[in-house]
Formats: structure tokens, C-alpha cells, sequence
């Protein structure tokens, strides 16, 4: 029995080193031969062309947003933006589910390709389990080019590859856009999926984007073209190679993720938004203001070794648009190139700092930045997920060990209800109700100003993976969401403080004002926490 036991060991060691050298013979395919191409230009005839040529005339040398944080109106927005675009689209995405919600958008890029647009799409790797057939149809199209962003060479054990090269594979592309004809962008928080649109069962995700007309498409073309010709974007068919019965005409590619009655519910969606409508006359709700792109530079992607902007000047990882004359400076020599780029691009608090982020690991640089605020008198809080809402609990328990700390400088914590729901820039609320995460990734400083974007509070936003994201020069909009956070915290979170005694406690309010105190992480098991105390044992912190 023994012998049989170590036999069937050794087999299973032998069959996983064999697959692990296997794995290690594919490497990448040359980039010699691929074609480098660019975006069309902003003054190429078009519809939108037409509608936005007179709106910013009368806003000379602003963009015009449009705050999209309802999940239904995110959907319908992407919808109209892909419906109404007739010479190019320009799609990047860290997620695309094949799910109802993406196999929606995929048949629309179809459709849209049908017709004569050229369609770039370039999704980050790691997300596309399960979809080689689909995005093999979609690339057969004459007018879709697909292109894989740091890819898995092994397509079936992918696991495998991280054995082999966990270096280059570790690192992402977390950025979110989609751009048509040059005159229209979508960029923020939201992932393509169900879950990011308010849709579904299960945990629905907190988010919040924007879509801008103006100065600042120019610059979000541009970005997206240092990433579709950067040194980790890859021809799809390059990396991918099988026979497919799928058709890129087909309506539905998947059925058993594919749900009729979440379809009608985004076609009813679209439809009582009238969004393409109102893209096309103009009557859009914009807010006009200075928007200031920041983007890393894609090269941050590549293994330190090879990443050329561990040598560059840190304009490399920094996008400003025209009408700001601000450039960048190194402010905190230990933090990453994208954090002062961020840094010189706002101004410095004086009076309040509001932060909303999903996965907040300040890291000791954050932390003694955070100090030196609650030192000068800044008033800083800091909205995140709890345990009962966090979708990520390795990442939460990264998070625990700067919670009595911050509290001890007098930094104030809240942290989500898993059945919150938050306001918005608008007069509406942020999407979330039955069981909620927080995925929206933004500040405030002083009322001034506002950043929408990708950028998590955490070091793998910070040091591996690639993020994007605006500044957005508006009092209206930030005082905006200060006071709309203001009055949602009460209802839709709990307030972490510190006991008499030091210990850690927080505070739930209901609809009557009365509070209830938890002295240990609420609506959790203890098996939860359990959990998250041994991962927080472990030396993960590089990695969150």
C-alpha cells in the first residue's frame, strides 16, 4: 500500500516537472513584423465629430464630463459610444467577462466592425481563461484586431507559466478605457461584467467612471497607443493558434453564461436612457473642467530588468494634457514613478483629504505621508471595504496592520457595509444594494479637486501593475462628492476607532440614530477572521 502511495507520487512529480519544462520551452513570439499604428485624428468627419466641434467651441481649452455611477447607465453609455462610432474604436480592458454584459459588448464591436469601423481591442491576459474561442472569432473579423497584454504562452495549465515566469506574469495591465472616432472616451473603475453593471446575484461591485469630450480624448488616444505598441502587447494570433466553429456573427457565444433575462434587462436599460440619442445631439449633461491624464508608462510592465522606466525620466509615466502647464517632479524619493506623477499633478492638501479605494495597503511610505498631513492639521479619511464586503481578503489582511496606527494620528476609517450603497457626482446613487463591494477608485482634495481612475491604495497598483486615471480641476464635482459622502457614511458603513483601552472597535448606526458597537470585525465568522489573521502573519505585502 506504501509502495503504491510513493509510486503515484512520484508519477504525479514526474508528469508536473515534465509540464513545468514544457512550459518553459514556450517563450514569446518576436515582436518583428508587427505593425505600430496610431489613432485617427480628431478632425477626421464623423457625428460626434459634428455634435462636439460646437460644445467645445463654447468651452475653449476644457473637456466636458459626464459622471457614469449608476451600473445600468455604464452599460448603456458603452453601448451608444460603440453604436455610435464610425471610423475607430479603441478598447482596453484588465477584465471582459463572457458573461450576458460581455457577450452583449463583443457582438456590438462585431456589429460595429460590419460596418467599417476599425476596431482595436487590447485585454490584459490574465482574465481570459475560457475565452480563446470567442476572441478567436472576433479576431477572424477583417476589421478587429485583437492584441494580449503580458500573455500566458500555456494556454490550459497558465499556473504553470507563473513557475517558469513569475516576473513578467506577476505584473498587469489594470487600465480601462474605450474610445470612439478619437471624440469620445469612457475610462474609470469599471471591468466588462455583470457584476460591474449592477446586474445579477451575488456581490455587485461599488464603482464609478466617467465619459469626456474634448482635450482629453487626444490624450487617452495616445495613451492607448503606447500600450497597443508597447513591448508586451502581442498579436493575438500570434499567441493563440486553434480551429473554431464559433462565428463572430453569432449572437450568443456561450449559453450557460449567457442569461435572456439580464439581456432584456440591459436592452431595457439602454432604451429608456436613450443615450446614443443624446450623445448624438449634444444634450448631455457635461461638466466642463481641466481634466489631467495620468497613465503609467506601459514599460512598467516588463520585469525590472528589462523595464525601461526604472532609468527614464519620470515624464514617462505621465500624461498631461494641453491646457495644464503643470509638469512633474520626484516629491517622495521611495514611492513609485506613478504616485508622483500623480503627487505633481494635484495640489497638496491644505485642509481635507478624502480617499475611496477598494484595497487600501498605504505601505510605510503612504503612511508617513498620512502623518505628515494629520500633522499640518489635514482633516483625512479613508473609505474602504470591510472584511463582510471585501471580494479580496488577502488583501485585506494587508490592510490591518495600519488601522491603529492611522487611528492613533487621528485619521478617520470607514469601512463599507457589504449592503451599502453610496451617492454619486449626481444626484443619484452609486450602484450597489443587495450585497455590495466597493470598487470605485477616487479622491478629493480640499473641494478642488477630484481623481477618477484605476489606481488602487495598495503596492501592486502602486509598483506592478499599470494604471490610468484623470484629475479633474472641478470645485463643483468634488465639494459635490464630499457631501454626498458625507451624508451617506452614517447609513452605509461602520466607523473604525480606538476603545479607551486602545482596542479596536466599530460603530454602526441605523435609521433611528442609535448605535451599536462591534469589538471585532462585524457580519463575519469567525472562520473569516481566522483566515485573515494567518494571512496577515505571512510576508504578502509586496504582492497585495
Amino acid at each position: 500500500m506504501n509502495s503504491k502511495y510513493i509510486n503515484h507520487v512520484c508519477t504525479l512529480c514526474l508528469n508536473l516537472c515534465i509540464l513545468c519544462m514544457l512550459n518553459a520551452c514556450q517563450s514569446l513570439p518576436s515582436l518583428q513584423g508587427r505593425s505600430v499604428e496610431t489613432h485617427i485624428a480628431a478632425d477626421i468627419p464623423s457625428s460626434l465629430a459634428y455634435t462636439n466641434a460646437s460644445l467645445i467651441t463654447q468651452h475653449p481649452g476644457l473637456s466636458g464630463l459626464y459622471p457614469l455611477d449608476d451600473g445600468h447607465e455604464a452599460f448603456a453609455a458603452r453601448m451608444a459610444l460603440i453604436r455610435a462610432a464610425e471610423h475607430s474604436l479603441d478598447v482596453q480592458y484588465y477584465i471582459w467577462r463572457n458573461d450576458t454584459s460581455g457577450q452583449l459588448l463583443f457582438h456590438e464591436l462585431v456589429l460595429a466592425a460590419q460596418r467599417g469601423v476599425q476596431v482595436r481591442l487590447l485585454l490584459d491576459d490574465n482574465n481570459t481563461v475560457g475565452l480563446d474561442k470567442v476572441l478567436t472569432a472576433l479576431n477572424q473579423e477583417p476589421n478587429i484586431q485583437i492584441r494580449l497584454f503580458n500573455p500566458f504562452m500555456h494556454r490550459h495549465w497558465r499556473a504553470l507559466s507563473y513557475v517558469t515566469d513569475f516576473a513578467r506574469l506577476n505584473r498587469r495591465m489594470h487600465n480601462k478605457s474605450i474610445t470612439a472616432d478619437n471624440q469620445i472616451t469612457i475610462l474609470g473603475g469599471r471591468n466588462i461584467g455583470d457584476e460591474y453593471f449592477d446586474m445579477g446575484k451575488g456581490t455587485l461591485f461599488v464603482d464609478l467612471d466617467i465619459l469626456a469630450i474634448g482635450p482629453i480624448v487626444n490624450q487617452v488616444s495616445n495613451n492607448f497607443d503606447r500600450y497597443w505598441n508597447s513591448a508586451s502587447a502581442y498579436d493575438f494570433s500570434r499567441i493563440v493558434h486553434r480551429r473554431n466553429k464559433l462565428q463572430a456573427s453569432m449572437p450568443v457565444f456561450k449559453r450557460r453564461s449567457f442569461n435572456y433575462l439580464r439581456a432584456d434587462s440591459y436592452g431595457n436599460a439602454y432604451n429608456r436612457d436613450n443615450f446614443i440619442n443624446r450623445l448624438l445631439d449634444g444634450s448631455l449633461n457635461y461638466q466642463w473642467a481641466h481634466l489631467i491624464l495620468v497613465s503609467d508608462n506601459p514599460d512598467k510592465a516588463l520585469p525590472k530588468g528589462k523595464n525601461k522606466s526604472n532609468t527614464s525620466q519620470p515624464t514617462d509615466s505621465l500624461l498631461v494634457a494641453p491646457d495644464t502647464a503643470q509638469s512633474p517632479v520626484i516629491k517622495y524619493e521611495k514611492a513609485s514613478l506613478t504616485l508622483n506623477a500623480l503627487a505633481a499633478s494635484v495640489v497638496e492638501p491644505q485642509k481635507d483629504l478624502l480617499v475611496i479605494t477598494p484595497y487600501f495597503v498605504p505601505t510605510q511610505t503612504g503612511l508617513e505621508y498620512l502623518f505628515k498631513l494629520r500633522e499640518e492639521g489635514v482633516r483625512v479619511r479613508i473609505l474602504t471595504n470591510s472584511l463582510a464586503a471585501t471580494d479580496v481578503p488577502a488583501v485585506h489582511s494587508g490592510y490591518v496592520h495600519y488601522r491603529t496606527p492611522l487611528l492613533k494620528e487621528g485619521v478617520e476609517i470607514y469601512e463599507l457595509k457589504n449592503q451599502g450603497f453610496l451617492k454619486g457626482p449626481r444626484d443619484r446613487a452609486f450602484t450597489g444594494n443587495s450585497e455590495s463591494s466597493l470598487h470605485a477608485k477616487t479622491f478629493t482634495i480640499d473641494g478642488q479637486q477630484l481623481y477618477i481612475g484605476s489606481l488602487n491604495f495598495d503596492p501592486r497598483s502602486a509598483r506592478l501593475n499599470t494604471e490610468m486615471g484623470v484629475v479633474i480641476q472641478s470645485p463643483e464635482m468634488a465639494q459635490f462628492m464630499n457631501q454626498a459622502i458625507n451624508e451617506a457614511l452614517p447609513d452605509v458603513t461602520y466607523q473604525v476607532k480606538l476603545s479607551a483601552q486602545g482596542k479596536l472597535e466599530w460603530l454602526k448606526t441605523n435609521d433611528k440614530n442609535q448605535t451599536r458597537v462591534y469589538h471585532h470585525e462585524p457580519d463575519t465568522s469567525i472562520w473569516q477572521r481566522i483566515w485573515v489573521k494567518m494571512l496577515s502573519w505571512l510576508p504578502l505585502e509586496s504582492l497585495l
